[in-house]
């Protein structure tokens, strides 16, 4: 086929997400950004027992929250809505705590990003309930992301928990 001949294919997104959808999952993303970061913070700081458990630990939430900011961006734009990744807009708008400066003990560490991914989950499900009602696709997402992040979590505590007797 020349390039006289080729022809732009046509994809019908007729499904266009609503300001209320499209917000939701704006919330959602702006959290997994900021999620990242921190992680990551956290991840080149951590210092004292089980560090490099919990060093590689980090990276996994790393992982999941950078997949996780890309699969819900990207799931925006197939339902014709505009992410917003700009480090102001996380900056101004998250609800993950700020990240303490400097170096931090393994056990404050895993506290602190424990609280952090706590809070993610806690936007996650906040909005569930109506995204579900709108997107159900979109919903799936955020489940996915609910579960893989609770795991997480889990796993980190454990690390520096003691056990109920």
């Amino acid at each position: 086929m020349n390039a006289d001949t080729m022809t732009t294919p046509s994809i019908n997104l007729s499904f266009t997400a609503s300001a209320a959808l499209s917000d939701n999952l704006q919330r959602v993303l702006t959290d997994l950004i900021a999620l990242e970061l921190v992680g990551k913070q956290i991840h080149w700081n951590v210092v004292g027992p089980n560090f490099r458990d919990i060093h590689l630990n980090l990276d996994d939430v790393v992982d999941i929250a950078r997949e996780g900011s890309d699969e819900v961006a990207e799931r925006m734009r197939a339902i014709n809505a505009v992410p917003d990744g700009r480090p102001a807009t996380i900056a101004a708008a998250t609800t993950v705590p700020a990240a303490p400066e400097g170096e931090i003990l393994t056990g404050e560490g895993v506290a602190y990003i424990v609280s952090a991914i706590e809070a993610v989950v806690a936007t996650l499900r906040g909005v569930d309930e109506d995204v579900d009602s709108e997107d159900p696709t979109s919903s799936g997402i955020v489940e996915d992301l609910i579960g893989k992040l609770e795991q997480q979590a889990w796993f980190l505590s454990s690390e520096v928990r003691k056990p109920v007797r």
